[in-house]
């Protein structure tokens, strides 16, 4: 075996290892990445304020109080609010299963053959195990919440404050051979994800804004809850849109029990889908990532169902780096052929 041959094999193995290890640790690293995106969002304002002369730990400072005092912000405004949300959920929930039992199930029923056997000793003592281990899942799943949500802060300012030495020392390990290359790959993956990132956040902003007031003012009572899901699931192609069609026309039937009720989630459905496709996609993002959405699609399907959570966030970065790469690779193959 040759020497190049073994150094592509070395490649190979570490890359393999690297995923498999990524795959067994990605319960816990949730908070690490989300740190990490915070943290690679916001430090060219860390950078900003370095060129006028702000010392480095002061502007990291200044930066972590902003983002976070923020978000804070927005909470605390959104709170009041999201409580009358579930208020309003809980009071239309009757109605809801009403309308469920009434015109979704009689539906189901034609195609789904049901047992109305009674239910043996064995098969309670099932469910009841069922429902503990449920809310026992339930308990740790909101703990790990928890720890999460105090983790990321705390990942976020030691990322912020070491950003520059983290860089330095993942350039150091690169041997010297294939460093300039290397540097030359991430400064082009550096400036697809931050256009793209940057971009999809302000998309995501501004359907969150156009679906919640549209639904609100055509005055559905979970018109707020439903926008705000609604802009943040916009980060999927079609899985956002589809969303609030489809969740505020139910809700709609629910609340005003009329099919006229669904011309105005239509009209709203419609305000949003145009001016995402003809102002906000196309400024803010265009083909920043140079993705089919079937690709985006795919990615993050693929990240959801290997990684869980933390996939779905590994998704696209991960999948911009590859169409990086592959250009790279198409680059030299050309020059190479010519």
């Amino acid at each position: 075996m040759t020497h190049v041959n073994s150094n592509q094999v070395l490649f190979i193995f570490i890359a393999a290892a690297t995923a498999y290890l990524l795959y067994l640790l990605a319960p816990i690293l949730t908070p690490f990445l989300m740190a990490a995106l915070f943290a690679y969002l916001t430090n060219p304002l860390v950078k900003r304020l370095e060129k006028w002369r702000v010392p480095h730990i002061l502007a990291v400072l200044l930066i972590f109080a902003a983002l976070f005092g923020v978000i804070a912000m927005f909470v605390l405004m959104l709170f009041p609010l999201i409580q009358k949300q579930i208020v309003a959920l809980i009071e239309v929930l009757p109605d809801l299963i009403n309308w469920i039992e009434k015109t979704v199930a009689p539906w189901v029923k034609e195609f789904v053959s049901i047992d109305t056997a009674k239910t043996t000793l064995s098969e309670s003592l099932t469910k009841t195990g069922w429902v503990l281990s449920t809310v026992v899942s339930s308990g740790y799943t909101l703990t790990n919440w928890i720890i999460n949500l105090v983790l990321i802060p705390v990942v976020t300012f030691y990322y912020l404050r070491d950003w520059d030495k983290i860089l330095l020392q993942l350039k150091n390990i690169i041997p010297n051979k294939y460093r300039p290359t290397v540097v030359k790959l991430a400064n082009q993956c550096d400036e697809v994800l931050g256009a793209f990132f940057r971009g999809q956040l302000l998309v995501m902003l501004g359907l969150c804004l156009i679906y919640s007031i549209g639904l609100m003012t055509i005055g559905l009572k979970l018109g707020l809850i439903i926008g705000l899901i609604g802009g943040i699931l916009s980060i999927v192609p079609y899985l956002g849109s589809a969303f609030v069609l489809i969740g505020a026309s139910i809700a709609a039937l629910v609340q005003f029990g009329e099919m006229n009720a669904l011309i105005g989630v239509l009209i709203v459905f419609l305000i949003g889908q145009t001016i995402e496709g003809y102002i906000l996609t196309p400024y803010l993002v265009g083909e920043r990532i140079g993705l089919h959405p079937v690709a985006v699609i795919f990615a993050i399907m693929a990240g959801g169902t290997l990684f869980g959570f933390f996939g779905i966030l590994l998704a696209l970065p991960a999948a911009a780096v590859i169409m990086v790469l592959l250009r790279h690779l198409n680059h030299r193959y050309n020059v190479v052929k010519v």
